[in-house]
């Protein structure tokens, strides 16, 4: 190898280092983000189907509710222990029952719960290594509906 060329390599992969590492960085800051969400969309699945075995005109519903929510932020009925999420709280968590009619004239009993508001928090912001944007992202409404008992 002439003595000119020494280093070269070292240089090269410098030079290619700076892009690898910040598409890397990219993909793992994007994975979080989607397993965040999931996270919200199996909670917000587990504490409707809690609340679809009960009947909303019985005594402890409003009981209920509560294990509900606590349910979709902390994962079991309790409120125990860490949230699921970092930032999430039971005040960001809404359960709507819904009654429709039929054409027959029977009515089904439906409740929805959904997340709103829930905020993924970038851990290195991108506004140093793009010149732009936000440091986090507020996911839209996570929510899902089942039919009652």
């Amino acid at each position: 190898m002439p003595k000119t060329m020494r280093g070269a390599v070292a240089v090269e992969f410098a030079i290619l280092l700076i892009p690898l590492l910040l598409l890397v960085l990219g993909v793992s800051e994007f994975g979080r983000a989607l397993y965040q969400y999931n996270t919200l969309v199996k909670s917000v699945r587990d504490s409707v189907r809690h609340l679809s075995h009960l009947n909303p005109t019985s005594s402890d519903y409003s009981e209920t509710q509560i294990e509900a929510k606590c349910l979709a932020v902390y994962g079991n009925t309790g409120c125990s222990g860490d949230a699921l999420l970092p930032g999430l709280t039971t005040s960001m968590v809404s359960i709507n029952p819904i009654v429709t009619t039929t054409s027959t004239g029977a009515s089904i009993t439906l409740v929805e719960v959904r997340i709103t508001g829930y905020t993924f928090n970038f851990l290195l912001d991108p506004r140093t290594l793009t010149g732009g944007g936000d440091e986090s992202i507020t996911f839209g409404d996570i929510r899902a509906t089942m039919r009652q008992t």
